[in-house]
């Protein structure tokens, strides 16, 4: 089957937007790297470009450039693994414009939240680089879990949040926006932030749509590799009319492959789905096991969590800010942290009809036992594949075709 039409068009768009950025970067623009679980909103409102830290390494692995980057870290004493996710990209700092695409341009501001040891010393390292300064944001944790937060998030997400948190995240982001202010010269309008605000929550109900589609379909319409580029790269644009329309030309293709009947398996067997982040170094994987077996990959993370987890409405507010503090308070709870994690998969694994479950689990994540207990305890098979998703040297191809094989066997296929 060729290529969906939106991946691809998504692929060609940020290629050309990453040639751009450089040649703005070149003539003096500051540039941030952000994480991709940070307030990216408040920088497209301010006209200042940004570069998603895990998007990058995700080129970087694709095009198998992971490992000179990785090489720079280690001749520099520091762990090359540990969170290589997140520290592909500091190996930039040591060899500015090297790697694909010309390499990646050296920030003026990097922004994370601090997640971890590890992950804050990787943006510790950042700030120690010439003319880099790294804002750091605080990781809150709550003593209440609401029950189906998905439901409550787009209206209610006061309630599902926590006002501590958010009181936490608004004061940060507020704060953020005078650092900006003063060290960009950029001016921040509240009317432009709507604007924003109000254009990613049309990208995320077209993507919530494509995702109930998806879930209804009988056989899957798209390939999971597809699907990926064509909500993702969006996603790094969000607040544009360019991501929007990106996301309702998806829904549209999706929409219309359904109506036609058409398969990405014709021999559809199995419904999987993949928890975990990318195999970036190794997209080839999901489709050997769709035609091997006819097991084909219907959910991921990325379009799921797009539909789910970035709603957010006014809910009253007169601070549009604290809406944003409501979409990345509790992010990665939303897909590492039990039960907010486990029991939003268990619901995913029973709306699409899952047949399966290949749970990636890296060194790094979080609360991964609980999310494959919830899910076996649901009746669904679950492969746990220990690997990292952009290092490829402890995750041999031939040992995680076997695992899978012999899983969807065992235990998928009815032997």
């Amino acid at each position: 089957m060729s290529r969906l039409p939106s991946a691809a068009a998504a692929t060609a768009y940020q290629r050309q937007w990453f040639a751009d950025l450089k040649e703005q970067v070149a003539a003096g623009t500051p540039l941030a790297l952000v994480n991709a679980d940070a307030p990216q909103e408040i920088f497209r409102a301010m006209g200042i470009p940004y570069v998603v830290n895990q998007w990058w390494a995700s080129i970087v692995a694709a095009k198998q450039h992971t490992q000179e980057q990785l090489a720079r870290l280690r001749e520099r004493g520091y762990p090359d693994y540990t969170e290589q996710y997140s520290s592909t990209s500091l190996g930039s700092a040591f060899a500015p414009d090297s790697g694909p695409w010309g390499g990646l341009p050296r920030p003026s501001i990097v922004l994370a939240e601090t997640t971890g040891d590890a992950s804050r010393k990787i943006f510790d390292v950042w700030a120690e680089q010439p003319g880099v300064t790294f804002y750091p944001l605080e990781s809150a944790a709550a003593d209440t879990v609401p029950e189906r937060w998905w439901e409550l998030m787009p209206h209610r997400w006061e309630e599902a949040v926590g006002t501590d948190r958010l009181d936490l995240m608004t004061g940060e982001l507020h704060g953020l926006i005078r650092f900006l202010e003063t060290t960009t010269g950029r001016r921040f309008s509240e009317r432009r932030f709507t604007e924003v605000m109000d254009l990613v929550n049309e990208q995320e109900e077209w993507n919530r749509r494509t995702r109930d589609l998806i879930a209804g379909a009988r056989p899957c319409p798209i390939a999971v590799t597809d699907g990926i580029p064509a909500v993702m790269i969006p996603q790094w644009h969000r607040g544009t009319e360019w991501a929007r329309d990106a996301a309702k030309a998806l829904h549209d293709e999706v929409a219309a492959r359904i109506a036609a009947g058409t398969a990405v398996c014709e021999g559809e067997r199995a419904r999987l789905m993949w928890i975990g982040r990318g195999l970036w170094f190794d997209l080839d994987f999901y489709r050997r096991f769709q035609d091997r077996y006819g097991a084909v990959f219907v959910w991921s993370m990325y379009l799921a969590i797009a539909a789910d987890g970035y709603l957010r409405y006014g809910n009253g507010t007169a601070d549009p800010v604290r809406a944003l503090a409501a979409r990345f308070a509790a992010f990665s709870d939303q897909l590492y942290t039990p039960p907010w994690s486990a029991e939003w998969y268990v619901h995913q694994a029973r709306t699409h009809g899952a047949d399966g479950v290949v749970h990636l689990v890296s060194d790094d994540a979080r609360g991964s036992w609980a999310t494959t207990r919830a899910l076996r305890a649901a009746g669904v098979p679950v492969l746990e594949l220990h690997a990292d998703n952009v290092d490829a040297r402890r995750s041999d191809p031939a040992y995680l075709d076997r695992s899978v094989g012999d899983w969807l066997e065992a235990e998928v296929l009815g032997g």
